[in-house]
């Protein structure tokens, strides 16, 4: 997120509007920030990246499930989500 250090995080679900991924810590809705996660289509992995902004966020046994709202996509990271998804 925008001002702090990375985290580390576990990808729940992916889509063209944005992600849903586990973490550690909350983190306050409506915080924006950089996502950098891998996809692996046409038999190799792309590392994505992609602004976000937090649309919630909701403790768990497992951490704080957070979804994350793609911000402005660009035409090849979309491309490359919607590939993934075949």
């Amino acid at each position: 997120m925008d001002g702090a250090g990375p985290v580390a995080a576990r990808t729940l679900d992916v889509g063209p509007g944005g992600m849903s991924a586990v973490v550690a810590d909350p983190v306050p809705t409506g915080k924006q920030g950089k996502v950098l996660f891998e996809l692996f289509y046409d038999g190799k992995a792309h590392i994505i990246e992609a602004r976000t902004s937090v649309s919630h966020c909701i403790f768990s046994s497992a951490g704080f499930k957070v979804g994350l709202t793609f911000q402005h996509l660009d035409m090849a990271v979309s491309s490359a989500i919607s590939k993934f998804m075949r």
